[in-house]
C-alpha cells in the first residue's frame, strides 16, 4: 500500500490526520531509490502517520488547494527538492532550460520549480499561518547547508536553511536523524532536538564545543576565506571524527551537529526490506509515465557511500566516505520479491550502488577512527590498507543468478576499473563473471579524462590504468565470444582543462580506444565539491596555485565539440564518421 496522498486514502487507513507531510520535487514513486519514499516508510515503521504531496502546484489559481489537500501535519513538514538538485534538474551547464524530467509524469520538465526547497517552504508558509515546523532534507538541502557557491547566480549564497526560513535541516542519509527529530518534536524536547546528529538549525549563540567557521559575509567577500571555510566543512563530514560546526549567517549562526553514524548492516537491510510498491502512485500515474521507473523499478541497491572522493562528485559528502554494504541474504531476498512483481520479466536492471564494485570493500580503520585526514583511499592510487577483494560480490552475483525467475542480471552502475586491477587475486575473475553474465552489450566506466594534470584536478587515476583495463576487458570478451564494448564517460571544461587538453584526450581516444566517445558532459559546478571550489576561486585548493577555468559558454561548448565533433554545421562529426572514428573499430 502506498503512503496516502489524498484524504480518501487517509480515511481508508483510519487516520483522521497526519503527523508528517512530505513535500517533494519528484513525482511520488514508492521505491527504495526515492528519498521521500524511504523517509516516509521509515517514519511509518516508527509509528508515525505520514502523507506525501508530490510536485505541488505553486503557480496556478489552484496552488493553495493542492498544498492544503492533506491538511496540516501535527509534527512537521518535510521538504525536499527531489532526487536531483532542482537547478541541475532544470538547467544545463551552458544555461539552457532542460525540456525533459525523468521524475515528472509525461517526462515534460514543467513541475519542478527552480530552487524547489525554497519555493515549497514559501508555499507552505503562504497557506498555513502559523504552521508546524518546516524540516528540509534531500540532496538539494544537504549540499547547500552551509555558505556555498551557486553557479546559477555566480555568487556565494548563505545556508539554504536561512534562505528557506525553515526550522531544521537534516543532511546526508537521514533515516536515523529524522526519526529522532520526530520524537523530539512530539515530546517538545528542545534539548534533545538540538543534540540530534545529522541536523542543522539556527541559533543566536554558538553552542559549547562548536568549531566556528568563517562567517558567510567574509566568505562572500574573500575567495581565500571561502576556501578555508570549505576545508573546515569537508574535514568535518566523518561521523567518527567530526565536530559541531557554527557559521554566522546574519545576526544568527547556522549550527551543524556532527553527522549521524552510518547505519549498521541490519539497519540498512531493514530500510530496503520495507514494503515498497515499486510503482508510481495512481494519483500521479494518470498524468503520464515516469521514465525513471524504467531504471529503478527492478534494480537493487547493494551498498551506500563512496570512498572514491572524486573532486567533482558530492556523493562522499551526502552519503559518506565509508561504504556500508547490505547482507547477501537481504539482497537475494529482495531479488526474490522482485520476481513476484506482476511487471517483472526476468531482468534485474542493475545491482550496485554509487560504484558497483565497492560492495563489501572497506578499510576497517574507518569504522573506529574515521577517514584519514591527510590521504584518500584511491587517489593517486589505492591505499594498501584498503583490503580490495571482489570475492563477496562474485558470490553475491552467483547467488542472484540462482534465484528462480531471474534470467538476466545487469551491473549497470559504474565500476571503478582501477579497483579491479588492484585486486590481483579476484579482480580478473570478477571481470570474467561480469563479461560473461552481467554486461548488457556495453560496460560503463568513467575515466573522465586522460591528461595527467586534469586527472589530478579531478582526483582520478591515470590513463595507464584505463589502457590496462581495456586490454583485460577485450581479452575476456574475445574468450567468451561476445560482441560487447566499453562505454566511456568524459567531462569537458573541468577546472584545469583547456582546449589543448581536450585535443590531447581526443588524440588518446582515437589512438588507444579506437573511437570518439559520445558520453561527454560539460562540467557543472554543484555545491559542496572541491571542483566547484576550484571553479569559483580559480585556484587548486590543495596547492594554492592558479588553475585555469573555462567560464564562457562558447568555450565550454567548444571543449565538448573537440570530442563529439558537433559544431554548428556538424562538419567535424561528418568527417570523422567518414574516417570511422566514431564507431567501434
Amino acid at each position: 500500500m502506498f503512503l496516502p496522498t489524498t484524504t480518501e486514502e487517509m480515511q481508508h487507513l483510519g487516520w483522521d490526520g497526519l503527523d508528517v507531510i512530505l513535500i517533494t520535487g519528484d513525482s511520488y514513486i514508492d521505491s527504495p531509490y526515492i528519498g521521500a519514499a524511504v523517509i516516509g516508510r521509515v517514519l511509518v515503521k516508527a509509528g508515525y502517520r505520514v502523507g506525501i504531496i508530490a510536485q505541488p502546484d505553486i503557480a496556478s489559481s489552484d496552488a493553495g488547494q493542492d498544498i492544503r489537500r492533506l491538511g496540516e501535519p501535527a509534527l512537521f513538514w518535510g521538504v525536499t527538492g527531489g532526487s536531483v538538485d532542482s537547478m541541475v534538474a532544470n538547467w544545463t551547464a551552458t544555461g539552457k532550460k532542460r525540456q525533459k524530467d525523468d521524475y515528472t509524469p509525461g517526462g515534460v520538465n514543467n513541475r519542478r520549480p527552480d530552487r524547489a526547497v525554497i519555493a515549497y517552504a514559501n508555499l507552505i508558509r503562504k497557506h498555513f499561518k502559523p504552521t508546524a515546523p518546516i524540516v528540509l532534507g534531500g540532496i538539494e538541502a544537504s549540499l547547500r547547508r552551509v555558505s556555498h557557491y551557486d553557479f546559477w547566480t555566480n555568487r556565494i549564497r548563505r545556508s539554504i536553511l536561512f534562505d528557506a526560513k525553515a526550522d531544521y535541516l537534516v543532511y546526508g542519509m537521514a533515516e536515523r536523524s529524522i526519526v529522532e527529530l520526530a520524537g523530539a518534536i512530539r515530546n517538545r524536547d528542545d534539548a534533545a532536538l538540538r543534540s540530534i546528529r545529522g541536523i542543522c538549525y539556527a541559533s543566536a549563540t554558538i553552542p559549547d564545543g562548536c568549531i566556528e567557521l568563517p562567517s558567510h559575509e567574509s566568505c562572500a567577500e574573500n575567495k581565500d576565506v571561502f576556501t578555508e571555510m570549505f576545508h573546515g566543512f569537508y574535514r568535518n563530514n566523518d561521523p567518527q571524527t567530526a565536530a559541531c560546526l557554527a557559521q554566522k549567517q546574519d545576526t544568527r549562526y547556522l549550527v551543524q551537529n556532527p553527522p549521524a553514524a552510518m547505519l549498521s548492516v541490519p539497519e540498512l537491510d531493514a530500510v530496503h526490506e520495507l514494503p515498497y510498491e515499486r510503482e508510481l502512485h495512481p494519483y500521479y500515474k494518470r498524468q503520464g509515465k515516469v521514465r525513471a521507473l524504467d531504471t529503478i523499478r527492478f534494480s537493487i541497491t547493494t551498498h551506500r557511500g563512496c570512498y572514491g572522493e572524486c573532486n567533482y562528485c558530492a556523493i562522499a559528502v551526502h552519503q559518506g566516505r565509508q561504504v556500508v554494504s547490505r547482507s547477501r541474504r537481504s539482497i537475494v531476498e529482495e531479488a526474490r520479491r522482485l520476481t513476484e512483481h506482476p511487471g517483472f520479466k526476468g531482468v534485474i536492471a542493475d545491482v550496485g550502488g554509487p560504484t558497483a564494485n565497492m560492495y563489501a570493500i572497506e578499510c576497517p580503520r574507518k569504522q573506529t577512527k574515521g577517514s584519514c585526514p591527510d590521504k584518500r583511499c584511491l587517489f593517486p592510487k589505492p591505499c594498501p590498507s584498503l583490503s580490495i577483494n571482489h570475492s563477496p560480490q562474485i558470490d553475491l552475483l552467483a547467488a542472484l543468478r540462482g534465484v528462480p525467475g531471474v534470467r538476466k542480471i545487469v551491473v549497470a552502475s559504474g565500476i571503478r576499473h582501477d579497483l579491479i586491477l588492484a585486486d590481483r587475486k579476484n579482480g580478473a575473475r570478477y571481470l570474467k563473471d561480469l563479461v560473461r553474465h552481467h554486461v548488457s552489450g556495453q560496460m560503463k566506466i568513467a575515466p573522465e579524462h586522460t591528461e595527467p594534470h586534469v586527472l589530478e584536478k579531478m582526483g582520478k587515476p591515470g590513463a595507464d590504468s584505463l589502457l590496462k583495463f581495456k586490454d583485460l576487458f577485450d581479452r575476456q570478451t574475445r574468450r567468451q565470444g561476445l560482441d560487447q564494448f566499453l562505454t566511456y564517460y568524459l567531462i569537458a571544461a573541468h577546472p584545469g582543462c583547456t582546449e589543448s587538453d581536450m585535443a590531447g584526450l581526443r588524440s588518446f581516444a582515437v589512438k588507444n580506444l579506437g573511437l570518439l566517445p559520445e558520453q561527454v558532459q560539460i562540467f557543472t559546478p554543484t555545491p559542496s565539491t572541491y571542483a566547484t571550489l576550484m571553479y569559483w576561486t580559480g585556484k587548486d585548493p590543495f596547492t594554492g596555485k592558479a588553475c585555469f577555468v573555462e567560464r564562457t559558454v562558447r568555450g565550454k561548448e567548444k571543449q565538448k565539440e573537440i570530442i563529439t565533433g558537433r559544431d554548428r554545421n556538424n562538419e567535424i562529426r561528418r568527417k570523422e564518421k567518414n574516417r570511422g572514428y566514431c564507431k567501434k573499430i
